[in-house]
C-alpha cells in the first residue's frame, strides 16, 4: 500500500513535540509544530510548505526562525496556521528583526499566516520580503467547519482542545488513495511516469469517465479505461496528531471525533497514570488515557510522545502503559 504521506516525530518522546509529514511524491512535506527543528536538515526543512501549529508554548514554535530564515531566498510560499491571535504573535516575531537589506530585487518569499477558531478561519495575514514583511491583511480560505486545510488531494481537519489555553489537535485526511497495477499498465502498452499524477487527480476531483488523460506519446486515453484496467481506489490515508491537552471528557469527546479510524494517531503521553493529579494540574493527558482513546477511536497504530522529564529513569514506561491501555480489550478477549 503506498500512503500519500511518511509521518515521523521530529524529535524523541521526551524531546519538542513536532511531527514531520513527509509527501512521498510531491516534494513538499508538512509540519505539526513547530518545537525544536534543528534534527531536520535544511534540505527537509526547506520541502515545507505548510505549518499547522498547536499553541505558541515555545516547545511548540521554537524551530520558527531557523525554518523562517532557510526560507528567506526560496520563491514558494510558506503558510503558517495556528489558534487566535497566532497571526498577530508570527508578525511581532518578524518585526523582532532589522530588514533594510531587503528591495524590490529581493526574491519575493512570502509568509502567509492565518488564526484558527477551532471550527473556521478567522483571520489571515502576509509578509512579503519585496515590502520587508509589513502585514498586509488578507481574506482567509473559505472552507467547510472543522477543516483548517483543504486541497485536491487532502484536507486537514482541527479542533481546539482545552489546555487552559485553545490548543489546536489536527488530522490529514487523504480523499481517496489511488493505487496503480503495474501490469495492468504493461497490457495497456503504457509506461509508468509522472502523467499518472493527473490520473490520480482527476479520480479524486470526480471528473467523468470520459475525460481525456495525456499520455507520454502525445495522445490521451479515457480516465474510465484507466479506472478499469490499471487504478485501484480505496480509502485514503488518516493521520491524527494529539497534544496539551487536559484529561477531560469535553477534550476526549473531541479527540475521539477527530481521530476517528486513522491510520496513525501520534499522541502525547505525558505522565504516568500513577501521576493522574500532576495530569489534572498540568492539563496533560496520562499514558493510560492515551492509549485507551486510540482503542477507542480504533485507530490502526498509535505512537506516544511528548513524555514528562520526570521519567527519564524508567525511559519505556510512558509507551508501555499506552500499549497495554491501547491493548486492553484484547487482553480481556483472551482471558474470556
Amino acid at each position: 500500500m503506498s500512503w500519500l504521506v511518511q509521518p515521523r516525530l521530529v524529535n524523541d518522546p521526551f524531546s519538542d513535540p513536532g511531527l514531520y509529514l513527509d509527501f512521498r511524491y510531491g516534494r513538499r512535506a508538512i509540519l505539526f509544530d513547530l518545537g525544536d527543528v534543528s534534527a531536520l536538515s535544511s534540505r527537509e526543512l526547506l520541502r515545507v510548505s505548510h505549518v499547522f501549529v498547536s499553541h505558541t508554548h515555545v516547545d511548540h514554535m521554537a524551530g520558527f526562525d531557523r525554518l523562517f530564515r532557510l526560507c528567506l531566498h526560496r520563491p514558494l510560499p510558506l503558510t503558517l496556521v495556528g489558534p487566535p491571535g497566532f497571526a498577530a504573535q508570527i508578525e511581532h516575531r518578524i518585526r523582532g528583526f532589522t530588514w533594510n537589506l531587503l528591495d524590490e530585487n529581493s526574491v519575493d518569499f512570502c509568509v502567509k499566516v492565518m488564526d484558527y477558531d477551532g471550527t473556521v478561519l478567522t483571520k489571515a495575514a502576509e509578509f512579503h520580503a519585496r515590502e520587508a514583511f509589513a502585514r498586509r491583511e488578507i481574506e482567509p480560505p473559505k472552507f467547510p467547519q472543522g477543516v483548517v486545510w483543504m486541497e485536491d488531494e487532502f484536507r486537514i481537519e482541527a479542533v481546539a482542545l482545552d489546555h487552559g489555553i485553545p490548543s489546536l489537535a489536527f488530522a490529514l485526511r487523504e480523499v481517496l488513495q489511488v493505487n496503480v497495477w503495474r501490469g495492468a499498465l504493461d497490457e495497456l502498452d503504457l509506461p509508468p511516469g509522472p502523467w499518472l499524477n493527473e490520473a490520480k487527480r482527476a479520480l479524486r476531483l470526480g471528473m467523468p469517465d470520459d475525460h481525456p488523460v495525456a499520455v507520454p506519446d502525445g495522445k490521451s486515453i479515457r480516465l474510465g479505461a484507466l479506472k478499469d484496467r490499471a487504478l485501484r481506489i480505496a480509502p485514503g490515508q488518516a493521520v491524527a496528531y494529539v497534544t496539551d491537552a487536559a484529561p477531560s471528557p469535553e477534550n476526549r469527546a473531541q479527540i475521539l471525533q477527530l481521530a476517528c479510524h486513522a491510520d496513525q494517531l501520534f499522541i502525547e503521553a505525558v505522565f504516568l497514570e500513577r501521576d493522574r493529579e500532576l495530569a489534572v494540574a498540568s492539563l496533560h493527558l496520562t499514558a493510560w488515557e492515551a492509549g485507551s482513546i486510540a482503542r477507542e477511536a480504533g485507530v490502526r497504530y498509535v505512537t506516544p510522545f511528548h513524555h514528562s522529564a520526570r521519567y527519564l529513569s524508567e525511559p519505556d514506561a510512558l509507551r508501555e502503559e499506552v500499549f497495554e491501555s491501547f491493548r486492553a480489550d484484547d487482553q480481556k478477549a483472551m482471558s474470556a
